[in-house]
């Protein structure tokens, strides 16, 4: 089992002709991804990699039917792509460009709920479910296939916490990048459910940071007993100041929910382990599973 993709999810590069998405395309090729379309537009008729190139979603939809879509398209381009996607029929889009406007990317949100397309990101990783399949940019050599799912905000924090799993010989089930911008698709809560009702995730990691409320709606969550599984979080910014925006758009503090303290205080009052260091993560997943 897996959330979200699987080894039969068909796959289409938006932006498949740029350097980004061409790099990234040969590397979820050789991660065994069902690559079956790139799109951009005059660029029809070209292959990459031995994919073949549409000019349009609609003609990419049209012959492969495809599930999923992945964006390598410049910011100012991504929301008549993503509209584009939306419009084809496609289900799962995830939206890797950083720095697309936030009006733009409420209207794309907006019209993936009213098509009841899953939205990830933008400025997100994807997401990976180790050796089987990978949509994005999460290097599939740091992965182990397991029961430990991840959730994040951050992408290298992220990597940083795959790969101390796997050197601690603990294996994901999938992990799933969101991205730092202050609106974006799925969220930590819409990831815990899926998590929840996953049969291979055991235990779910949460990665987040400073700024947004996204934690605690989690922490409700939790608390609440809608989550049964073990939850572990890191907190990045636990030494940000206030109003200093820390590398993401949506990481910075206004008042004091957004702090990493306040928190880290609501999630551990809802019973999940908090590490101060990234590290503390694999150890604790070990300490448990000893038990």
């Amino acid at each position: 089992m897996a959330i979200l993709l699987n080894n039969e999810t068909k796959v289409i590069v938006q932006g498949i002709t740029g350097h980004q998405g061409s790099f990234h395309t040969q590397r979820m090729l050789d991660y065994d991804t069902k690559i079956v379309a790139g799109v951009t537009p005059g660029k029809g008729g070209q292959t990459v990699h031995g994919v073949p190139v549409f000019d349009s979603m609609k003609e990419a939809m049209e012959k492969t039917h495809a599930d999923a879509s992945v964006i390598f398209i410049p910011a100012p381009f991504v929301y008549s792509a993503a509209i584009e996607a939306i419009e084809a029929g496609i289900k799962l889009l995830v939206i890797i460009t950083e720095g697309v406007p936030v009006k733009d990317t409420a209207k794309i949100k907006r019209k993936a709920k009213e098509k009841g397309v899953i939205l990830i990101g933008p400025n997100c990783p994807g997401l990976i479910t180790p050796g089987v399949s990978k949509i994005g940019i999460i290097p599939g050599n740091i992965t182990k296939k397991g029961d430990v799912g991840i959730v994040s905000r951050s992408g290298t924090l992220t990597y940083e916490i795959i790969q101390n799993l796997t050197l601690n010989g603990i294996g994901q089930s999938t992990c799933v990048g969101l991205g730092g911008d202050p609106v974006k698709g799925l969220d930590f809560v819409d990831v815990l459910k899926m998590f929840e009702e996953d049969p291979q995730t055991k235990h779910i990691v949460m990665v987040g940071e400073i700024g947004g409320t996204g934690e605690q709606q989690a922490a409700k969550l939790i608390g609440d007993g809608k989550i049964t599984k073990p939850v572990y979080a890191f907190i990045a910014g636990q030494t940000a100041p206030p109003g200093k925006k820390m590398g993401h758009a949506g990481a910075i503090v206004h008042g004091k929910s957004g702090t990493a303290k306040e928190k880290m205080r609501v999630l551990e009052n809802a019973g999940v382990f908090t590490a101060e260091v990234p590290r503390d993560i694999a150890t604790a997943i070990k300490n448990n599973l000893s038990k």
